[in-house]
């Protein structure tokens, strides 16, 4: 339970690049069924385009039943917490989420944090500075079954391979296999190299101890991860359910309390995997050094 002098109403403000997208479309109901549907209500949107094919953000606030802002600081001045979201361009992230990280209200910046490791380094000087909470990740992360085998299976055990998999376009969807690679091998990793085709991406990862991880994008995969730990131990997770209800509680959580789930040092490493792996896509076969931390 938290601490009586969270409970109330919290209102939440979206902050997006074009507000018809997955995640737009779908967190206010999710919020809605949560554990903490009595805590919070989306109340404020506000996106920077419409762009054609796209629902505008008018209709879009009409039928989730959220109030249109006129600015984007009308919605940080509005709200109690705010949810940068643009998730298929995280180059907008910088920009859309600088009022917000100056605001001193928690903010929850979507996945990808960032196209490059100086972009996630800045949002967070910026929150640090202005004495703001921030978080972001992954919901893949908050799957229950990869949490639970990460405190009971992994911790304490020295794990020599890990290799994620799922589907998508890398630039989008290589973030949550990065996210769930660095929570079980942790930060240190040194340079990649894509090792993939125009048909698939795969990426290795090499760590300076010998640690080694791989990331696998195949069209029609679905989300799954590999461990290889201990002695002569294995662990497979091939169906990774419940990961969004369970983020948004992890989400709801840190509104509420302000404390984020996620250590920083591995979103900044999850990110200079990504801008690394980015350019290693672009000359494959070769190794490609990660940004130094």
């Amino acid at each position: 339970m938290y601490p009586s002098k969270y409970r109330m109403i919290k209102t939440i403000g979206f902050i997006d690049h074009y507000i018809d997208e997955w995640h737009a479309n779908h967190f206010p109901e999710m919020i809605r069924k949560s554990v903490f549907k009595d805590r919070f209500e989306v109340a404020m949107a506000w996106a920077e385009t419409d762009p054609p094919g796209k629902k505008s953000l008018e209709d879009w606030c009409r039928e989730q039943d959220v109030r249109k802002a006129a600015s984007l600081e009308e919605v940080v001045d509005g709200c109690d917490c705010l949810v940068v979201l643009s998730p298929d361009n995280p180059e907008r992230h910088l920009e859309l989420a600088a009022s917000a990280l100056r605001s001193g209200k928690p903010v929850y910046v979507d996945k990808p944090f960032a196209a490059k490791l100086s972009e996630a380094r800045a949002m967070f000087d910026t929150a640090r500075e202005c004495g703001t909470p921030l978080m972001t990740s992954s919901a893949l992360r908050f799957t229950p079954e990869l949490v639970r085998a990460a405190k009971e299976n992994l911790r304490g055990k020295s794990i020599r391979f890990a290799s994620a998999w799922g589907s998508g376009r890398f630039e989008v969807y290589a973030i949550h296999l990065l996210e769930m690679l660095v929570m079980v091998l942790g930060t240190g990793a040194r340079r990649v190299m894509h090792v993939g085709n125009p048909f698939a991406d795969i990426m290795t990862v090499d760590y300076r101890d010998g640690r080694r991880g791989v990331i696998q994008l195949f069209p029609g995969y679905g989300f799954g991860v590999s461990v290889s730990y201990g002695l002569e131990e294995n662990l497979t997770l091939d169906r990774m359910d419940g990961f969004f209800e369970a983020f948004l509680e992890a989400m709801l959580g840190f509104f509420l309390t302000g404390r984020n789930a996620v250590p920083e040092a591995e979103t900044l490493e999850i990110i200079a995997l990504l801008e690394a792996g980015l350019e290693s896509r672009n000359d494959p076969d070769r190794w490609q050094d990660v940004p130094v931390l």
